[in-house]
């Protein structure tokens, strides 16, 4: 992944290492279809953002004649290794799904049929399904020799028809016109519309199986209807990766939004970095590379269905609970009593949300009660990604609605969310909210949320902060915490917060909360600092951190720094890891493992020992330069004992794992842990969700505490 003479890992390597190790979760045997087929849609819909983002990033840099990146590596030398592995990567997700997956579900009764295997009732209802809602929204375009490639969109699926006259004389004019180059074959292109469901179910067969195709499938078969009078001699199914690592106009203020919109529509006809493409027809193959002036590295031929994402759909299925594992619920939290007023328990004490674990439903409840609570004064939320339909946008625009001033910064510039959180904005600035588009220059990536409401004591303000977006669909699959809070000092420093993203308040020297990119990075750095300084052989410092990503190299150096000095560091990172562990004299002390799991590992969690006194914060950033120096990003304390102990506890569940876990060595390579022999082995999801379940069954059968109340006075006789 390097340089064999560098100290750090290549950064695009490493995170295409990531995806190998989603893949292998997809290999698993012992995991049931369903959910191995969900890991292979997993890479499939990864990978197209890699091309997306930083293939066409590396291509433009080679074009440039940049330097060589801190792993030693140049462009050139990034994209072909690029290439190489994740060729490889490709081989074994398609041997996966073409030679285990589909023919096991097919043996379970959920069978993928392909063109050639119809049966005959299945034919006449794909033939008529054709005629009557597909055919009348396809439209064929001519691909002329000279004429520049009709668009094919970005990431859309089209089919490609070589095709010839089958008589010149009697088509007229304009087929004579139209036969030339390739013979008198030409070349057709017909885009297949995208709000079409992609998965195509059958009628039921006296198999009893449940069976379904796919509507490119469909649309290649009866395709020659699109083209009375000439033949098919061979069609074939693309799909385009365009460039989308380009940004919006900063300068343009007073339509940003128009700016924003423009981006949108020019990833649909940017410069071409891939071409995904099936496996019948070198012909066209080439035809189509050379057209979109691709070389051959950059063309991947799939031999099967080429855009795996929509897959996903079948792991939802209905019918097949026995091809899935058992679904967890994401339970209420235990210390959190539902039927009491959130305001109260709050005040009492800092509430700690584990998600997915722990419900999402806390934080709906504390925005949708305060849109409806008279005493509520405002509300200021940072929004960067929401769902489709969000209970959370839902309750913001009601306080609006209910006369709340609500403001909200919504982050147009949240990549391939952007045309969502447009929309966003728009219907939250017609209940009456104010609506700040972003910063100029930077991404507002912080999760925060503050409620100001008036109390007989006075104003109270109440918090809440998370590692994770207020997106009510993955917070059921992704692992974050946050924090929901009355503390004064965190709730006066999250209203300066606001004023700083949403005015022109001058940057504030908080105590508390810390911020990218003025403070954040210099804050990380001078922790590790100060563990190098107080670590000694006697006692040695500590640091354990958790996150996403790895990637920033004055961190990497002050941990490298800190390893020198003696100083433990574990390490728990999911995708990009730059650092080279376990190298002696540099990184001997530090340890690296990755989670790969059912549930995607999303938080950053920090902890250092500090001497005894014991420091832990989650935040918003991940260790990259984007999120130190080109994002609006928060770090924040846990400050209550209680809840130190509790992501403690949790922190180190993740270390213990070694049935998910992998360990990276100095070579690069990620090594799956096994468990002792004679031992079962330790999930650490599967630990944390029972430790919360049986939480919450505890609470629910603790005896209820009664006081007996006197009804009237006692007799003084008595």
């Amino acid at each position: 992944m390097a340089n064999p003479e560098s100290t750090y890992f290549n950064r695009d390597l490493s995170w295409i290492e990531f995806n190998a190790r989603v893949l292998e979760e997809g290999l698993r045997q012992e995991l049931p279809p369903l959910e191995r087929l969900k890991f292979l849609s997993i890479v499939a819909s990864n990978f197209d953002e890699f091309f997306m983002v930083r293939i066409a990033a590396l291509k433009r840099a080679d074009r440039a004649g940049a330097a060589s990146d801190p792993s030693g590596l140049k462009p050139l030398e990034q994209l072909k290794a690029a290439s190489h592995r994740i060729r490889q990567i490709v081989r074994q997700q398609y041997g996966c799904l073409m030679n285990e997956l589909l023919p096991m579900l097919a043996k379970e009764g959920l069978e993928l049929v392909r063109p050639g295997s119809y049966t005959p009732r299945q034919h006449r209802y794909l033939e008529n399904l054709f005629t009557t809602e597909i055919f009348p929204v396809l439209t064929p375009l001519r691909v002329d020799e000279d004429a520049q490639f009709p668009s094919s969109g970005n990431l859309r699926m089209n089919a490609a028809f070589l095709i010839e006259p089958n008589d010149t004389d009697a088509c007229g004019p304009i087929a004579k016109d139209l036969a030339a180059d390739c013979g008198s074959k030409r070349l057709a292109v017909v885009q297949i519309p995208p709000n079409l469901d992609r998965i195509v179910w059958l009628p039921h067969e006296e198999s009893g199986k449940t069976c379904f195709t796919l509507l490119d499938d469909v649309v290649r078969t009866w395709g020659f209807s699109l083209f009375p009078g000439w033949t098919i001699k061979e069609a074939t199914l693309f799909k385009v990766t365009r460039d989308a690592d380009f940004s919006v106009d900063e300068e343009r203020d007073e339509d940003f939004v128009e700016a924003m919109e423009e981006v949108l529509v020019g990833r649909e006809l940017s410069h071409p970095v891939r071409l995904t493409i099936s496996t019948d027809s070198p012909l066209l193959e080439r035809e189509i590379s050379k057209r979109l002036g691709l070389q051959p590295n950059d063309v991947y031929a799939m031999p099967g269905p080429i855009d795996l994402r929509s897959l996903m759909d079948l792991s939802q299925a209905k019918g097949f609970d026995h091809l899935r594992e058992k679904p967890w619920k994401n339970w209420w939290p235990a210390n959190l009593p539902e039927d009491e007023t959130l305001w109260d328990r709050i005040k009492a004490q800092d509430i700690l949300l584990h998600l997915p674990y722990e419900s999402f439903e806390p934080v709906i409840r504390f925005l949708s009660d305060a849109a409806k609570d008279p005493q509520v004064l405002a509300i200021k939320a940072t929004l960067y990604r929401t769902s489709g339909d969000s209970p959370i946008i839902n309750a913001l625009e009601l306080a609006a609605r209910n006369g709340k001033q609500v403001t909200v910064l919504v982050e147009l510039k949240a990549r391939f969310d952007e045309g969502r959180n447009i929309a966003w904005a728009a219907q939250l600035e017609q209940a009456g909210a104010i609506v700040v588009y972003g910063i100029a220059r930077l991404k507002v990536h912080a999760k925060a949320c503050i409620v100001i409401r008036r109390e007989a004591e006075g104003v109270k303000r109440y918090v809440h902060l998370s590692t994770g977006n207020y997106n009510d669909k993955t917070a059921r699959l992704y692992g974050d915490l946050g924090i929901i809070t009355a503390n004064d000092e965190i709730a006066y420093e999250t209203n300066i917060f606001f004023n700083i993203v949403t005015g022109y308040s001058a940057v504030q020297n908080m105590r508390k909360l810390v911020l990218a990119p003025t403070e954040l990075k210099h804050r990380i750095i001078a922790l590790i600092d100060r563990e190098t300084k107080r670590s000694s052989q006697e006692y040695p410092g500590s640091i354990i951190a958790k996150m996403n990503s790895l990637a920033d190299i004055d961190v990497i150096d002050a941990l490298y720094r800190a390893s020198k000095a003696g100083v433990k560091i574990r390490m728990n990172i999911r995708g990009i890891c730059m650092l080279v562990p376990g190298v002696t004299g540099m990184s001997e002390n530090i340890q690296v493992v990755s989670i790969i799991d059912r549930y995607l590992e999303h938080a950053r969690i920090f902890r250092f020992s500090n001497g005894g006194a014991e420091e832990i914060y989650l935040s918003s950033a991940d260790w990259m330069p984007r999120n130190l120096e080109r994002r609006i990003e928060l770090m924040f304390p846990i400050l209550s004992e209680e809840l130190k102990k509790r992501v403690g506890d949790i922190l180190d569940t993740w270390f213990r794992d070694d049935s998910r876990a992998r360990t990276l060595g100095s070579d690069g390579v990620w090594t799956l842990a096994h468990a002792p022999e004679g031992e079962e082995p330790f999930r650490a999801q599967e630990r944390l969700y029972e430790a919360v379940r049986e939480e919450v069954e505890a609470a629910r059968h603790a005896p209820k505490q009664e006081f007996i109340v006197r009804r009237r006075p006692p007799n003084a006789k008595e």
